[in-house]
C-alpha cells in the first residue's frame, strides 16, 4: 500500500510535527531537522483528528474511524489515556472531530451516531440539567432557494437565521419539558405558554409529509378554558363573525312594518 498522509498537526510550541498516515500509524517528527522520532501505534483505521493541547506542548490527541481516542505524550512516544467509543447494540462509533477546551481541562468529541462525548476533570453535575437527546424541531426541514439563490425555509419562506428560536425535541421529535426549552437562546425568559409547542404534520407541494409547529399551548389550558391552539382560536373568531353577520341580517329582516316578534336565536 502506498502511504498517504491523512492529517498533520504541530504541537503547542512548534517543536514537533505529528502526521497521521493511512497505514494507521502516527509519526512524530522534529520540526527543525525533519528527523522521525516516534511511531505511535494503536489505531486500527484511518485517523482524521489530531488536536494539540492548548498549553502543554507534550500532549497530542488523536481520534479516528476505528472509534479510538488516544492522548499521547509525543516527547516520549507513549500513550497516556485511551478511550474506545463502543455503543451498546450498535458496535463502535467513528469519531469525526475533537476539540480541547481553552483551559485544557476538558475535550469534546462528536461521532458518527450523533453523540457528543465530553471528557475532563471534575464532576458531571453541570451536565445533568440537560436531556440526553437534544435536537431542534427544525433540524430536518426542507430548504429551497429564491430567485436570488438565497436559502429559505420551505414552509415559512423565511431565511433560517430569521426564524424564531426552535424547540428542543428528542430523537423521535417529542418536545422536551419547559425547563429544557429555556436553554435555547432567545427563550430564556419566555412564559410557559410559549414554551410548549403543538406540532402537526402537513404535506408539501412534493407530497412529502413534514412536521410543523401550528400553535403553542400550556398543559392546563384546557382546564382553564383557554384556546387549545392558534388554529382553534381563528376558527372560533370566524364563527363569531359569521354569527354576528347572521344576527344583523335577522334584525334587518324583522324590522319591517309587517314583521312579527323575532324568534330567539341560539348563539
Amino acid at each position: 500500500m502506498k502511504p498517504k498522509v491523512t492529517m498533520i498537526a504541530w504541537n503547542q510550541n512548534d517543536n514537533y510535527v505529528v502526521t497521521a498516515v493511512n497505514n494507521h500509524l502516527l509519526k512524530v517528527w522534529n520540526s527543525c531537522t525533519g528527523q522521525l522520532l516516534h511511531d505511535l501505534v494503536g489505531h486500527a483505521d484511518e485517523v482524521f483528528v489530531l488536536e494539540t493541547h492548548p498549553f502543554d506542548s507534550r500532549i497530542m490527541l488523536s481520534a479516528g474511524h476505528d472509534g479510538n481516542i488516544f492522548i499521547w505524550d509525543i516527547t516520549k512516544g507513549t500513550k497516556t489515556k485511551h478511550y474506545f467509543n463502543m455503543i451498546e447494540g450498535q458496535g463502535h462509533g467513528a469519531v469525526f472531530d475533537c476539540k480541547f477546551s481553552p483551559d485544557g481541562q476538558h475535550f469534546a468529541c462528536t461521532d458518527s451516531h450523533g453523540h457528543l462525548l465530553i471528557f475532563g476533570f471534575g464532576c458531571s453535575r453541570s451536565y445533568e440539567k440537560i436531556p440526553d437527546q437534544m435536537f431542534f424541531h427544525t433540524d430536518y426541514r426542507p430548504l429551497i432557494r429564491d430567485s436570488n439563490n438565497y436559502v429559505l425555509d420551505e414552509q415559512t419562506q423565511q431565511a433560517p437565521h430569521l426564524m424564531p428560536p426552535p424547540f428542543l425535541v428528542d430523537v423521535d421529535g417529542n418536545p422536551h419539558p419547559t425547563k429544557y426549552q429555556r436553554l435555547v437562546p432567545g427563550r430564556e425568559n419566555c412564559a410557559d405558554e410559549h414554551l410548549i409547542p403543538q406540532l402537526g404534520y402537513v404535506a408539501t407541494s412534493d407530497g412529502e409529509v413534514v412536521e410543523q409547529v401550528i400553535g403553542q399551548q400550556t398543559v392546563d389550558q384546557d382546564e382553564q378554558g383557554l384556546e387549545p391552539s392558534i388554529l382553534d382560536g381563528m376558527i372560533r373568531q370566524l364563527q363569531l363573525q359569521q354569527d354576528q353577520r347572521a344576527g344583523v341580517d335577522q334584525e334587518s329582516a324583522s324590522s319591517g312594518p309587517q314583521s312579527g316578534e323575532g324568534t330567539p336565536r341560539r348563539g
